[in-house]
């Protein structure tokens, strides 16, 4: 574990350390960002009784629209009440992302009432695919054809935002064995160039469905050639790697580098390792929407923090 203030805990381990191994269900976290290193700020609650200080855009993951088992019947509506709940923020987002798996067949039907549904918020949406947004015959073809105006490739782009450089990025292509993410050479090639005579001091935020980094190989949570991603983004002081695909809170710390998988607003899957194989999980109906959610991310000006918030759908 690496050093730093262990007063705080019986166990003598650091904030830092624990954050490298924590899995978050519940009540949603507010973390600010300083350096790449987070500090704990209270429960979403507390915290966000505060006017925000910066912008804030919000994350939305795993909407698996016209989705209907057990473990959810109703996907759409419970996409609808989350975005129900942005209209009660107390400040407006600039945008949404989407890490991917809009749909859960892609289907036109569930394109089409996912982007109603997400229309009503009001705000502009980026978008990655996952790989439930890739079924169809021409294999990503529909995804493209209405999300992919302006991308490279599979969909890859960036665009930057109140002196943040925002890069989307495409792993669910030629997904690797077991499942594993897969960026691909001709990816890897723009996103260094892409980076390429960026400032170290800029903060990047960078978003895909499949995480990053290796969650749990076994299920194919984790991109083969993410290191080599992520090795571009080392020198930058400030980086935030936001993913959707596991329906689950993890955060992890490695150097400057905050990765953080988010809730879907469908159904949750189970914790790594605790069952046979992933998939939907299903859950007492009274605690579905406490497994559900969406994740605010404030970058507040001067200081350069990136402040990340879960909220459930419930408490």
């Amino acid at each position: 574990m690496m050093g730093g203030d262990k007063g705080d805990r019986p166990d003598g381990m650091d904030r830092r350390g624990a954050l490298k191994c924590m899995v978050w269900a519940g009540t949603g976290v507010l973390w600010g960002l300083s350096g790449g290193v987070p500090r704990s700020l209270g429960l979403v609650g507390e915290a966000m009784a505060a006017e925000p200080s910066g912008f804030t855009f919000l994350q939305l993951s795993d909407s698996h629209v016209g989705f209907d088992k057990p473990a959810n019947p109703n996907a759409l509506g419970t996409l609808q009440e989350a975005v129900t709940r942005i209209g009660t923020l107390q400040k407006k987002p600039e945008f949404l992302i989407h890490t991917g798996d809009i749909s859960h067949l892609s289907k036109p039907k569930e394109f089409d009432d996912a982007d109603q549904v997400i229309g009503g918020a009001g705000l502009q949406v980026h978008y990655v695919p996952g790989e439930h947004d890739l079924l169809d015959d021409e294999q990503g073809k529909a995804y493209l054809d209405r999300y992919g105006r302006g991308s490279k490739g599979a969909g890859w782009y960036s665009f930057d935002s109140n002196g943040v450089h925002f890069i989307g990025l495409v792993n669910v292509v030629n997904l690797k064995a077991g499942g594993l993410g897969n960026l691909g050479d001709e990816q890897l090639e723009w996103l260094e160039d892409d980076l390429r005579g960026k400032s170290a001091s800029t903060p990047i935020v960078v978003f895909a469905h499949i995480p990053l980094w290796l969650v749990y190989q076994e299920w194919g949570w984790g991109t083969e050639d993410g290191a080599k991603a992520l090795s571009y983004l080392k020198r930058f002081g400030s980086v935030t790697v936001l993913n959707g695909h596991i329906h689950q809170i993890i955060q992890k710390v490695e150097g400057n580098v905050v990765f953080h998988t988010a809730r879907s607003t469908a159904f949750p899957q189970p914790a790594p390792g605790t069952a046979p194989s992933a998939g939907p999980m299903k859950v007492p109906d009274d605690q579905l929407r406490k497994v559900l959610g969406t994740t605010s991310i404030e970058v507040r000006h001067g200081s350069k923090q990136l402040a990340l918030t879960d909220t459930p759908l419930a408490s």
